[in-house]
């Protein structure tokens, strides 16, 4: 069996980390950890939710695909993804919707995509506060392009399991009934 590796995208405060983190205890999926430029949340740390890097040293390496999002910069490198299919032939990723058409693209039927939607935009405000984003930035974020093109799946990634997150136990249901064969 070859490796696969699950991306999560959707846009902003729908839910990627929580599922991430859900297929990763219930699946024992390895965890693709990613890189940014942007500061850490309160309850982030590195090397386990983001390596945090600066300018210079996020440039120092090797992307499988990378962008900028709200004035930072994000990317998953080969290496990352090496190291997650070497603890595990099932990795699991959270990128925004671009990233997840390069990784089909680059992957094939190694990449797995989940689309996740919430119908209400307020819903979405409600959890980027509860994950601690200043007001600023949940602004900054909901009037981006980059939101606005993650709030719809892409032609791109036709064939995505798409979920609406609206209701927690609902996506639990979906995901076990995808992951449990």
């Amino acid at each position: 069996m070859s490796n696969k590796v699950i991306v999560v995208t959707g846009a902003a405060g729908s839910g990627k980390t929580t599922v991430r983190n859900y297929l990763a205890k219930h699946f024992n999926m390895t965890k693709v950890i990613t890189h940014t430029t942007r500061e850490p949340r309160y309850n982030e740390r590195n090397g386990v939710d983001y390596y945090f890097e600066s300018d210079s040293t996020f440039a120092n390496k090797h992307y499988l695909e990378s962008v900028e999002y709200s004035g930072a910069k994000y990317g998953s490198s080969y290496e990352g993804l090496q190291l997650a299919w070497d603890n595990s032939a099932e990795a699991v990723i959270v990128l925004d919707t671009k990233g997840a058409i390069t990784y089909k693209r680059k992957l094939g039927k190694q990449a797995i995509i989940i689309f996740l939607q919430v119908n209400n935009v307020e819903m979405l405000k409600h959890r980027m506060v509860k994950r601690g984003d200043s007001m600023r930035k949940i602004i900054q974020r909901i009037n981006s392009l980059e939101y606005k093109r993650d709030q719809q799946l892409p032609a791109e990634l036709n064939g995505a399991i798409v979920i609406n997150n609206d209701n927690w136990d609902v996506t639990k249901q979906k995901l076990n009934q995808i992951f449990d064969k």
